[in-house]
């Protein structure tokens, strides 16, 4: 297989610290701050947009290669996932991605709220949420809003 290089952008900012603690992320405000190599400018227009998302790096998360189904969650009331199946940092490459909302951009610092990723982490990419790029209609099992 082949393999290639990723180099983060940034780094996030926020008051978790806690890689075990993986729930209630829909209130985190975390700031992105983007490398100066890449200049001021580098996210002008992203106010445009309502939400931005937001590829970054588990590297705080014990790296791994067991990819057994495990209940979704760690909780034992849900059924077993593969590890494609979930959203959890347990992962072959060990990439994260959130639709977050903006909350403000000042030169080369983002807000966002909901980026489930603590502070220290690196960032990939940023993307702009476009409706011309959502899903439809998407479809889950119930035990996946839990």
């Amino acid at each position: 297989m082949p393999s290639f290089e990723v180099t983060s952008i940034g780094t996030v900012l926020n008051d978790r610290t806690d890689v075990q603690d993986t729930d209630h992320w829909g209130a985190v405000r975390s700031t992105i701050t983007i490398d100066a190599r890449y200049g001021e400018a580098c996210l002008q227009g992203l106010e445009g947009f309502s939400h931005v998302e937001v590829l970054f790096i588990f590297d705080q998360f014990p790296e791994g290669e067991d990819y057994r189904a495990r209940p979704y969650r760690g909780r034992s009331d849900l059924p077993p996932v593969g590890v494609f199946a979930g959203r959890g940092p347990r992962r072959p490459n060990r990439i994260g991605v959130t639709c977050c909302a903006i909350e403000a951009v000042r030169g080369r610092e983002l807000t966002v709220v909901g980026l489930d990723a603590i502070s220290g982490t690196p960032v990939i990419d940023l993307k702009p949420t476009m409706a011309e790029f959502r899903a439809l209609d998407i479809r889950q099992p119930v035990w996946s809003a839990t």
